[in-house]
């Protein structure tokens, strides 16, 4: 889950075995939620922005589109959205625990879907879960 440290983590779809980001930044204090990916021009094909808690986004302030993949508490995918545009609001969804923002085309580029189980884990961590990944 999400730590204090600020550290890049690594997302694989489990379900469809695709990375869709070796570069997310967790924001997991109110004020890192609160700026978020404010001000970013551009965003690396590798980065992005894991909101925890969240139970929706919205882009107001952006100056770049998004993907969104909002999450419930076991990581699983419950709701997408495909180039959320600048100054857009997302759907609020209860039942979600966090959320992914990542660069416009993630989505179809990791081939992810409802009900997908994602894997959001440290650098330091991603040896150890290819492993158990590999033995599924």
């Amino acid at each position: 889950m999400a730590d204090q440290t600020n550290e890049q983590r690594a997302v694989f779809n489990q379900t469809r075995r695709s990375f869709l980001s070796l570069g997310v930044t967790t924001a997991d204090t109110p004020l890192a939620r609160l700026v978020g990916l404010l001000g970013k021009r551009k965003l690396r094909t590798d980065e992005g922005l894991w909101v925890v808690p969240s139970h929706g986004i919205h882009t107001v302030g952006m100056l770049v589109p998004l993907d969104v993949i909002y999450l419930d508490e076991r990581q699983r995918v419950i709701h997408l959205i495909e180039h959320l545009g600048p100054f857009r609001v997302g759907p609020v969804r209860l039942d979600c625990a966090s959320v992914l923002e990542l660069p416009v085309r993630t989505i179809y580029a990791s081939q992810t879907q409802l009900h997908d189980d994602l894997l959001i884990c440290s650098y330091a961590e991603i040896e150890h879960c290819w492993r158990t990944l590999q033995t599924l």
